[in-house]
């Protein structure tokens, strides 16, 4: 089966009744995982930004404490998995800012792990290329929060 384009749902939706879209949204959530996250913030957590972030930013130190520091293979998995879920929660909401402050924390907790990410290059390389998102992003931003973001980059590359 072939999906159809999101302007044909959009058009389709628009004849149902608000009995049948609940019925829909209900069925949709049972089916993924990330359906079902994406309704959870859209319904309980996006009035309330600050503090989505700081609820991602705990679950974002909680994983790395759970990295196996055994070996680097570990190490770097666990960190690209980290960076998955980072992307995925700030696609949720959708703004720039979040996606920034998610990975600015990300870049701070992953710049002091032990052991040192310095010692192996491709957490470095993972390191170096969200620094370099980061600061795409702010340059799309209004110029109070670019000053701010910026202060905080220059932390970082310290």
């Amino acid at each position: 089966m072939k999906a159809v384009s999101v302007v044909t749902i959009k058009k389709e939706l628009k004849h149902r009744s608000s009995e049948e879209l609940l019925e829909l949204c209900l069925r949709l959530s049972k089916f993924k995982k990330e359906n079902k996250e994406l309704l959870t913030y859209l319904l309980f957590e996006s009035h309330d930004e600050t503090g989505y972030i700081e609820t991602v930013k705990a679950e974002i130190d909680e994983q790395f404490e759970a990295i196996n520091t055994n070996s680097y293979f570990y190490i770097k998995k666990s960190v690209r998995k980290i960076l998955r879920n980072i992307k995925k929660y700030a696609r949720y909401s959708l703004k720039k800012e979040t996606e920034v402050e998610l990975l600015l924390h990300f870049c701070a907790v992953l710049k002091d792990f032990k052991p040192s990410i310095k010692n192996n290059l491709t957490l470095t390389n993972i390191y170096e290329r969200q620094i370099a998102l980061i600061k795409k992003i702010v340059s799309t931003l209004h110029e109070d929060l670019q000053y701010d973001y910026t202060m905080k980059l220059e932390e970082l590359e310290l």
